[in-house]
């Protein structure tokens, strides 16, 4: 038994891939080592970027608007947080509500999408509409506590 496992143990390390990032060829001068290392690793990003540009033009429409609103109110999250670091946060409870706002808002789109998406199996008896109607109640509920938040 114990024989069959150090075997299964050998072959197995011959024949796993070396995936570390020092490079196969040995270079005398470590400049040229870097400047290979750097265009690996940028090839590597741009083959990276491109797979995921086309896996993305595979989505659905209606995915891609909610991605939309997502970014959107995240960038808004960014933007009253820079602005309070500018300006500064007077009303403290103001700043955190809107904040809390956008980013609340974007974590039930996040579910929302979750929940859209067909290629989802653990969501696949829940009608759109259905997910829909979940969004728009949590989205009440959220901004019912933030404006009693506010004050």
């Amino acid at each position: 038994m114990i024989v069959n496992i150090v075997q299964l143990t050998n072959q197995f390390s011959s024949s796993v891939l070396d995936i570390s990032c020092e490079p196969q060829v040995p270079f005398s001068d470590s400049g040229k080592q870097e400047l290979i290392m750097a265009k690996s690793n940028a090839s590597d990003a741009q083959a990276l970027v491109r797979s995921l540009r086309s896996a993305y033009a595979a989505t659905p429409t209606n995915l891609k608007i909610i991605d939309l609103y997502v970014v959107f109110a995240i960038a808004t999250a960014i933007i009253q947080v820079v602005y309070m670091g500018i300006v500064g946060s007077f009303p403290f409870n103001s700043f955190l509500s809107g904040v809390l706002s956008c980013v609340g808002t974007a974590v039930l789109a996040v579910c929302l999408r979750i929940q859209v998406n067909k290629e989802n199996k653990e969501f696949k008896d829940l009608p759109p509409e259905r997910a829909f109607a979940d969004f728009v109640l949590c989205n009440l509920v959220l901004h019912l506590v933030i404006m009693n938040f506010l004050g």
